[in-house]
């Protein structure tokens, strides 16, 4: 079985490597002069089921009540169809779905299957078997109200690292799992994309796991796959439908209290895109009365002081900060830099008490290594950097506090590194004033 998912991970690379150097995607990431610390090993996890028993299976956030349960056969005769109930082995409640595959090259995928269950009971465990064979799952659906807790991982990948991080995820409970791109890096060599679910299987199936591409995501090729994303979406789709969005590449939704923006770094942000009107758009319908918290994810940081992809994340900056200011976000959380940084309260590269605050998190455990060169001198808005593997955790306790911390990988253990306390934007009345009214107070 190993030698045969090694044929399969490498069958595809000496075509697309000819490929790439003859059509180099535009939208990669761009490699500056700097020292990553090697990955570990990569993972590559077979497939040890039947074929027509699910895998890869994952959950996703729809709507305040429902959930999305995807997964793959290669049986393309198996029904898709989830049964489910809140007792073990015993399932009240049966929902069809819809299915789907795509092809990439000389790649076929599996039958990749989505189904809808719900409405469903807060902060409740349900058991479920997806197709009426294989084994069975069960996952917690978030609480309505505070506390809850996210765990924010980027930059993921599936290497030895990539095993530790989620191993160190799961000592702890948690409500929700939010990637700001760069999950498989398949990077067109579609068997990773397999491999990638089936590793992940055990946390993804169990808590529901919302995602934003990178540039990782992109796969495109030139004339054949000009849009790119097409594993992407295909096999992870999020409720863009839900927010009013037009595109699986960037959308939003609510749980408990928290509106949560997943903007698309590859996705066209400019202000006469259908991206930026959506944004502006979907701002303006948040109530912080019902939602006091606002986060952000997006891939490529708008700040940072790693040597590592300078500039990269400008651009949608320039366009799309102000927004995000006016509308009073308390948090943008961010990949792409294999490091932690934090940052303090940001706007227009100034420190701004009614800015948010900026987290670069793409440290989960990439094959790529660790980012290590920092600018020195060290910016003033910079209050914590260090190149580690490692994942994060923000827990809102209430309507105006929440506490974030940062989990470093150090061998066997998480070893909390970095922590702050968090007060809402919405809670502070000197931010609860437009910035013009700021201007003509601060005149006065």
């Amino acid at each position: 079985m190993a030698k045969c998912t090694k044929s399969l991970v490498m069958f595809p690379i000496l075509l697309q490597t000819i490929c790439f150097l003859l059509f180099p995607q535009p939208l990669m990431s761009q490699e500056n002069n700097f020292v990553r610390q090697p990955a570990s090993q990569l993972i590559i996890t077979p497939h040890q089921r039947s074929n027509s028993e699910p895998q890869q299976v994952h959950i996703s956030l729809v709507g305040k009540d429902k959930m999305r349960v995807s997964w793959i056969t290669e049986d393309k005769e198996t029904e898709t169809m989830v049964e489910y109930g809140t007792k073990a082995g015993e399932y009240s409640e049966k929902t069809m779905g819809e299915h789907t595959s795509y092809q990439y090259f000389f790649y076929n995928s599996g039958k990749i299957h989505n189904a809808v269950i719900g409405p469903l009971e807060p902060n409740t465990t349900y058991f479920y078997r997806c197709g009426g064979l294989g084994p069975e799952f069960s996952f917690k659906t978030p609480p309505s109200k505070f506390p809850i807790e996210f765990v924010i991982v980027g930059d993921l990948g599936q290497t030895e690292w990539t095993a530790s991080t989620l191993k160190h995820v799961d000592k702890s409970d948690y409500d929700v799992f939010l990637i700001p791109g760069d999950l498989s890096y398949a990077d067109s060599q579609q068997p990773l994309w397999d491999s990638f679910g089936r590793l992940v299987e055990p946390y993804a199936s169990k808590r529901p796991w919302m995602v934003t591409e990178g540039n990782h995501e992109i796969e495109i090729f030139p004339i054949i796959y000009p849009k790119g994303f097409e594993a992407y979406n295909t096999r992870w789709p999020m409720p863009f439908q839900e927010s009013g969005s037009n595109s699986n590449l960037y959308y939003s939704f609510e749980v408990a209290g928290v509106h949560i923006i997943m903007l698309g770094s590859y996705a066209d942000f400019s202000v006469e895109s259908q991206q930026y009107e959506w944004l502006q758009l979907d701002l303006t319908k948040i109530d912080r009365v019902k939602t006091p918290w606002v986060i952000t994810m997006v891939h490529a940081p708008w700040y940072t002081t790693n040597e590592a992809h300078q500039g990269e994340g400008e651009s949608m900056r320039q366009a799309m900060e102000e927004l995000l200011f006016k509308a009073r976000v308390d948090l943008v959380f961010a990949g792409h830099v294999h490091a932690y940084e934090r940052f303090t309260r940001i706007y227009n590269n100034k420190a701004d008490s009614c800015g948010p605050m900026y987290v670069t998190i793409g440290d989960g455990g990439n094959r790529e290594g660790l980012a290590l060169r920092f600018k020195n001198p060290p910016s003033p808005l910079s209050l914590f950097r260090e190149p580690s593997f490692g994942h994060g955790r923000l827990r809102i306790l209430n309507e105006t506090h929440a506490h974030w911390s940062w989990h470093r990988n150090n061998d066997k253990d998480a070893i909390v590194a970095d922590g702050i306390w968090i007060e809402s934007l919405s809670n502070l009345k000197a931010c609860s004033e437009t910035p013009n009214q700021q201007v003509a107070h601060q005149e006065l």
